[in-house]
């Protein structure tokens, strides 16, 4: 019988073990593990006490088991100077026990009566042993990455009131070691993914600038470049309902909307704010603003998938837009629908020479043009949302 039971905690160590690794969010992974516990070896509640390094406090992060013995999730918070604490900080366990990582409540109850026993080290002990009673933990489990304490798990009685076995408590042990492997893990895609997310709050806010610098040269159409990624955004929101569009490109459209007008920096501001309509040579050199935006965002890497965006949003459908007169889907999608948010907002802002018309003109605008002009899904996507 005690060969079959070792066989089962084997196989559902590799289990755990599978499963762990695939998990890159440290709260999820620690939910996992509470769970699995609780169902599988059969105790009544359990809970883990997760580093918080910024603070080096240990929190209950996430506990399970039945309502009224498990302890609420974030209620505990635990220094570096508590005593449970400092008894795995300070290796007591293995000084004491040896390399086990398992620590038992009437193991540690036991080792008070040993005559070798310091006065430090049994105060010590009494200490920690008055913090599993608050707890009702009858085993603490220690999870160590090298010499770092990165938790400990608490666990309560087991449902059928029995002592823990040899083999639980060796399973504890060798669950700990892969708990701090996959939790390190976790910890380390976790940041990553943070300083990521800083960089690139850090690049939106930039081009949010950048394209604030450039809406502040034309004095006729400020506000436009922020109107037009929002139109672009709402556009693109209804595209991905429909599976049109991924997370992926929807972050080129952002930055592509806030970057469509970026090579007007280098457009004579006369021309810009000229109130007057345009002559065709005129037109032509503001034409070379897209040209002009590619050629200043192309050195940067990470703006890429946003350089079609700026360079083809004056194309048209039917082939007759520029710089490349591109036609139907020769247009990458993220140009499209820029193409649809730029002359929405144009036809609804007023300009010198001539009046804003409504926004029911200028979708039945939209709609007139459909197919020519305009991508007919974009248009209908526009329409749903404008």
């Amino acid at each position: 019988m005690k060969s079959e039971r070792t066989l089962n905690y084997k196989k559902e160590l590799e289990t755990a073990a599978k499963s762990m690794i695939l998990i890159h969010e440290p709260r999820v992974l620690i939910k996992v593990i509470v769970r699995m516990i609780v169902q599988r070896v059969g105790v009544r509640h359990t809970g883990i006490l997760l580093h918080d390094k910024e603070k080096d406090t240990y929190v209950l992060t996430v506990s399970g088991g039945k309502r009224g013995l498990k302890v609420p999730a974030g209620f505990v918070r635990m220094d570096a100077d508590n005593a449970l604490i400092r008894f795995f900080r300070e290796r007591y366990d293995k000084k004491l026990f040896g390399q086990t990582a398992a620590l038992e409540f009437l193991e540690l109850k036991k080792k008070l009566k040993d005559k070798r026993l310091s006065k430090e080290a049994a105060g010590l002990i009494k200490k920690v042993l008055y913090q599993m009673e608050i707890f009702e933990a009858e085993v603490c489990v220690s999870s160590f990455f090298r010499d770092e304490l990165l938790g400990i798990l608490l666990l309560g009685a087991k449902q059928d009131n029995g002592r823990f076995k040899q083999d639980e408590l060796d399973f504890f042990g060798a669950l700990a070691s892969d708990v701090a492997m996959a939790l390190r893990n976790a910890q380390l895609f976790k940041e990553l993914e943070d300083e990521l997310e800083k960089r690139r709050s850090l690049f939106i806010h930039t081009t949010v600038a950048l394209a604030a610098a450039i809406d502040a040269k034309d004095h006729y159409t400020h506000g436009h470049i922020s109107r037009v990624t929002n139109y672009s955004m709402a556009i693109g929101g209804k595209l991905k309902e429909r599976k049109k569009l991924d997370d992926n490109l929807m972050e080129n459209l952002h930055i592509a909307g806030l970057l469509h007008d970026i090579g007007k920096i280098g457009t004579p501001e006369k021309l810009l704010n000229k109130t007057s309509e345009l002559t065709i040579g005129e037109r032509k050199i503001i034409q070379e603003h897209v040209l002009a935006g590619v050629t200043i965002l192309q050195s940067i890497k990470e703006l890429e998938g946003a350089l079609g965006g700026v360079k083809y949003h004056h194309e048209r459908y039917d082939g007759k837009g520029y710089p490349e007169g591109l036609k139907g889907k020769e247009i990458p999608l993220v140009a499209s629908i820029i193409a649809v948010a730029d002359t929405f907002d144009a036809m609804t802002t007023d300009r010198p020479y001539r009046k804003a018309r409504t926004k029911e003109q200028a979708r039945a605008e939209l709609k007139h043009c459909s197919g020519t002009q305009f991508h007919p899904e974009v248009v209908s996507a526009a329409l749903e949302v404008l």
